[in-house]
């Protein structure tokens, strides 16, 4: 108790804004819709799940510091549906179109969503076959914005398609027998797509040509129990390498599309132990901060970091900000606290985050940069 009670003493100066609320199940899936709206839903195979739209509070554009211990009065529940299947371990917005795309287990289908016109309901307008079914890995997706959105879509490169979401056309196939399981999907452009293996593998994608993509090779051939991710920033966010790839052991390394074979730079985060779940593990670049990301899965905490301050050889450094939130808010103990199931950054606060935990807690809070290095 006395831990977190000194760390209620610190937040006042460590946060800008600190909102907390308690979900009905924990969720993986937090989508920014707008700048005030986000999409959750729930992913536990042993209950009936849910996917809201949360209206986040007026009060996140107040200036003056506050914490508060509940979100209950300040959010609203704006959309509900309900459902008998795990809904969702990944979901994907598509713009200007009112749908969500889920994906979960087994990973044989994808589901879309609709918001409703005239009632408070998401309603279930499709689903998607998956033609390579997996029944142990669900599928990763992301989607092609344009006129006739596509969703990118795969849980191996081998199954990797671009389906049309309205005629469900198959309007791209990688065509490869390669069968590396995939971590993330991340769509760059109209033409070009991102791809990370769970071994590491990295690589580059041009939709208009046959399978060719600009890759690297997993980071360590050898180990073959460490897992990854990755994340590539938004264009024109600043000079320097644009892929963050986190490892399971909290190995973090910087690389730039241009050789791929050598990162700019590789550094070890101080974790205490490799990720207990690596399906958790995620690093997000901040949007609206240069060369800022944030990492989390492997304990109760998101660390955000600034890489400017790495000097490009293999050494520990230090987070610029931890949250501990999830730890310290609801009284746990350090060794006993949720783990963090997933994080997003604001799309326009620059150091406004939302984090949910395993234990069903949503944060929303924006922390002070004390440094003031970013």
């Amino acid at each position: 108790m006395e831990l977190a009670e000194d760390w209620l003493v610190e937040s006042l100066r460590l946060y800008q804004d600190f909102h907390a609320f308690d979900l009905s199940g924990a969720t993986r899936v937090l989508e920014w819709i707008g700048e005030k709206g986000v999409f959750v839903a729930g992913f536990e195979s042993s209950r009936k799940n849910e996917i809201l739209h949360l209206i986040l509070p007026l009060r996140l554009s107040v200036k003056e510091n506050q914490v508060t211990e509940t979100l209950t009065v300040q959010v609203s529940l704006h959309l509900l549906c309900i459902s008998r299947v795990p809904v969702a371990h990944q979901g994907e917005p598509v713009p200007k179109a009112g749908l969500l795309v889920t994906s979960g287990l087994p990973g044989c289908y994808l589901q879309v969503w609709q918001t409703g016109e005239d009632n408070d309901v998401i309603e279930a307008v499709r689903t998607i076959d998956m033609q390579d079914r997996e029944e142990s890995l669900w599928p990763r997706v992301s989607v092609f914005s344009s006129a006739a959105p596509g969703i990118l879509h795969g849980a191996r490169l081998s199954g990797l398609r671009t389906v049309d979401i309205e005629s469900q056309k198959i309007t791209y196939s990688s065509g490869t027998s390669d069968s590396e399981s995939l971590s993330s999907l991340q769509v760059l452009d109209a033409d070009t797509f991102a791809f990370c293996g769970t071994s590491g593998r990295l690589g580059l994608v041009d939709t208009r040509q046959k399978w060719a993509p600009l890759e690297t090779l997993s980071p360590s051939p050898g180990s073959s129990g460490e897992r990854w991710c990755a994340d590539v920033r938004n264009k024109g966010q600043g000079p320097g390498p644009c892929i963050a790839s986190l490892g399971s052991d909290g190995q973090l390394r910087l690389l730039d599309f241009r050789n791929l074979c050598h990162p700019v730079s590789s550094a070890q985060c101080p974790v205490s132990k490799p990720s207990p779940d690596p399906e958790l593990l995620q690093v997000t670049w901040a949007p609206g901060l240069d060369n800022c990301l944030a990492i989390s899965g492997f304990d109760g905490t998101v660390q955000i970091y600034d890489v400017t301050s790495w000097d490009g050889k293999e050494s520990q450094v230090e987070p610029l900000f931890t949250h501990k939130g999830h730890i310290f808010l609801e009284g746990n103990e350090v060794d006993a606290a949720p783990l963090v199931t997933t994080h997003t950054w604001h799309p326009c606060k620059p150091r406004t985050l939302l984090s949910a935990a395993s234990d069903a807690s949503l944060h929303v809070w924006d922390w002070v940069d004390l440094q003031a290095s970013c």
